[in-house]
């Protein structure tokens, strides 16, 4: 099981930063009407190096100054929070909204074609392991 992990880690650590672009793009999309939404997208080439660094990345630490605080858990990037930033602005908006929804349906385009790729990398995987399992 573990040469199994290690062959597979590296996809499905792609597929996590992949998903992660993903939620990012859709939510942009989602406010595209939202005045003073500041588009947001992951720094792709880092993350893609971490995740082959198994993501050890470390999260900083937030200091609770009343007990009512939240403790700052639970962004919803997980380990890739560190490289996820504002998109540069391409065309100013009066409302303050850096969203060109132009770009954003080419991220999502791009970050699906990429995901089914690795799925499939990861089926054809498991297709040779089963088959040299099996003996076919």
């Amino acid at each position: 099981m573990d040469k199994m992990e290690q062959l597979l880690s590296f996809q499905r650590r792609a597929l996590t930063v992949h998903g992660t672009r993903q939620q990012l793009v859709a939510s942009n999309i989602a406010n595209a009407d939202t005045p003073h939404y500041k588009a947001r997208d992951i720094d792709f080439r880092a993350a893609l190096a971490a995740a082959g660094k198994r993501m050890e990345v470390p999260s900083p630490e937030l200091s609770r100054t009343h007990p009512r605080h939240l403790s700052g858990r639970g962004s919803g990037e997980g380990p890739l929070a560190p490289f996820v930033g504002y998109r540069t602005e391409v065309q100013s908006a009066v409302d303050g909204n850096t969203v060109d929804m132009d770009q954003e349906r080419a991220a999502f385009a791009e970050s699906s074609l990429y995901y089914e790729a690795s799925l499939n990398f990861i089926n054809r995987q498991l297709r040779g392991l089963k088959t040299a399992i099996t003996g076919q």
